[in-house]
């Protein structure tokens, strides 16, 4: 049965989950600028540890700030180390960055808040602010530091797939900073990212 709401008024309705979401583990590798602007906006004092490393798109641009980068991923993509639960892991960074898969991502932040001795900075969907268990859980909890909302958006694309077009997603890097003072900050990326780092 064809979805009524498509077409609805001449515009096509976003997809509400990511293809391959669908089929097999959740991998969309991140576009370098996403992670420069990071970078460029955040000091990292210590190690980092890309925890969801993928096949490194990340990392990659993590090992410019001249830090050690510690690369891992539960599953093999030919880059860091293979097999590593991020959920049930009991050794620590100073750091830890990463792009989690989307529908583990409330696990990621129980982890990252638990093993990174100094910030960890997840990149996910805006939208990750809303919903009342979150607010019940994670934000009256331990809400991160700062929020960095992007000016442009990221579109996400599976490894070898044509490139083109705009995402329809907003996306923003929550950083929990331990020697932040309590209360979180909403700041925004200046435009230019996408077009200096791609």
């Amino acid at each position: 049965m064809t979805d009524a709401t498509y077409n609805l008024n001449g515009g096509f309705k976003p997809t509400m989950k990511r293809f391959a979401d669908l089929d097999g583990p959740d991998f969309f590798p991140t576009p370098a600028w996403a992670t420069h602007a990071l970078i460029d906006n955040e000091r990292f004092d210590g190690d980092i540890w890309e925890s969801a490393c993928g096949n490194g798109a990340m990392s990659k641009v993590l090992e410019t700030t001249a830090r050690s980068v510690h690369s891992s991923d539960l599953y093999d993509r030919g880059y860091g180390e293979a097999g590593v639960d991020f959920i049930k892991a009991d050794w620590c960074a100073d750091n830890i960055v990463t792009n989690p898969p989307y529908n583990a991502a409330e696990a990621f932040v129980r982890s990252g808040v638990r093993l990174a001795r100094r910030k960890f900075a997840l990149l996910l969907r805006l939208a990750f602010l809303e919903g009342s268990n979150r607010a019940n859980t994670i934000f009256s909890e331990t809400p991160p530091s700062r929020v960095w909302v992007f000016s442009e958006r990221i579109t996400f694309y599976p490894v070898g797939a044509v490139q083109a077009g705009s995402g329809t997603t907003a996306y923003a890097w929550f950083v929990w900073d331990k020697d932040a003072p309590s209360g979180t900050e909403l700041k925004w990326f200046k435009p230019g990212y996408k077009h200096r780092f791609s």
